[in-house]
């Protein structure tokens, strides 16, 4: 696993969202992980509830005592953040880090907040070859700061929990994105929850199971002394009144038990989706797996004008080469329901079809 210094090559701002932006509204969105059909009706009545209350500053002891109560922890372990993206600019800006290492393929903002808040990024590249699999001893000693995601967005692996707890150093502050980790049926391999791992700081995110991105609300789960350090770095009240609704009710004994049942729904389609790009094998498009997360990771030949092409016939896809560690080659893709899977199959077997057409044609004229 080679270690890269980073810094030049990949769009680290980049995300799902720009694909279905402005002219990609009206396209069926597989670009973004964010669970389809979502806030369910019950959730956003709770939201809409919490409106009545916007003249008051927002107090978020209950929602943190839920949270921390669903992970069996004191509320001193827990922050409630403006999505995980707030957590990760809060890591940059207030730990005193020397040498932090991004594993990548990975979610590429803790990269990007770490660089804005002016450190020098080291990266662990995994590779296709090992199944983007993970090698502790591949983290340099040095690292006092790692940032790894799990499941890996997105790469859909999800790591032991073992091999992710041998990363724990004396003096090293260990951050394991679990963002998805309510999409895997039993939460295998969580960390969340743990209080013997030294300096592991988790974070989750209730944007992808529950459709709240508009919303930005999430949390962190570490050590007191971590946590009052971030807290120190947040602004005054940094989750909404109607932010911390959600989070109450979001990790409600329902809620869990909800999600918990999604989770098994989106393995079901998931499934589907990968025996479908199986039949594809033949057009060279190659799947990471096992897949674990609500998404795919795919290699397939001449990707940006499959992409390209898919936008034409009504999908977006995520684009993979801002993505460290990949190139042109890879295109994400959102499990979505078995109906819209079909559709979307057909159209990527359209997709290459033309593109191997064209390519043929311009070989004839070469």
């Amino acid at each position: 696993m080679p270690i890269d210094g980073g810094g030049a090559g990949h769009d680290l701002r980049h995300h799902g969202d720009a694909e279905v932006r402005d002219g990609g509204a009206a396209l069926v969105d597989l670009a973004v992980n964010v669970r389809a059909d979502t806030p369910p009706s019950w959730l956003r009545e709770r939201i809409a509830a919490s409106l009545t209350g916007l003249a008051a500053y927002p107090d978020g002891r209950a929602a943190r005592a839920a949270v921390a109560a669903r992970h069996g922890l004191p509320v001193e372990r827990v922050l409630l953040t403006a999505g995980a993206a707030e957590a990760f600019v809060l890591l940059a800006r207030a730990l005193k880090v020397r040498q932090p290492v991004v594993v990548h393929p990975q979610f590429t903002e803790p990269e990007a907040a770490l660089r804005d808040a002016g450190h020098s990024v080291d990266r662990v590249l995994l590779t296709a070859a090992d199944g983007f699999r993970l090698d502790p001893g591949a983290v340099p000693e040095s690292a006092d700061l790692v940032v790894v995601g799990n499941p890996t967005n997105p790469t859909s692996v999800l790591h032991p929990a073992q091999a992710l707890a041998e990363l724990a150093r004396p003096g090293r502050t260990l951050v394991v994105d679990e963002a998805f980790m309510d999409a895997v049926p039993g939460e295998r391999e969580a960390l969340a929850g743990r209080t013997d791992v030294p300096g592991l700081v988790v974070l989750r995110s209730l944007t992808k199971t529950w459709g709240l991105a508009g919303l930005r609300v999430g949390y962190v789960l570490a050590a007191p002394e971590t946590v009052a350090e971030l807290e120190r770095a947040q602004p005054l009240w940094p989750v909404s009144t109607p932010a911390l609704a959600a989070a109450e009710a979001c990790v409600s004994p329902r809620a869990v038990a909800e999600a918990a049942h999604a989770a098994h729904r989106i393995a079901a389609d998931r499934a589907h989706l990968l025996a479908g790009l199986g039949a594809l094998a033949g057009h060279g498009v190659t799947v990471t797996g096992p897949a674990e997360g609500p998404f795919v990771l795919v290699r397939l030949p001449g990707a940006a004008s499959v992409r390209h092409r898919l936008r034409a016939l009504g999908f977006a896809v995520r684009r993979g080469d801002t993505f460290p560690g990949l190139d042109g080659e890879w295109l994400r893709l959102a499990v979505r329901d078995r109906t819209t899977t079909d559709a979307f199959l057909r159209a990527l077997e359209e997709a290459m079809g033309a593109a191997e057409e064209e390519k043929g044609v311009a070989a004839e004229r070469g």
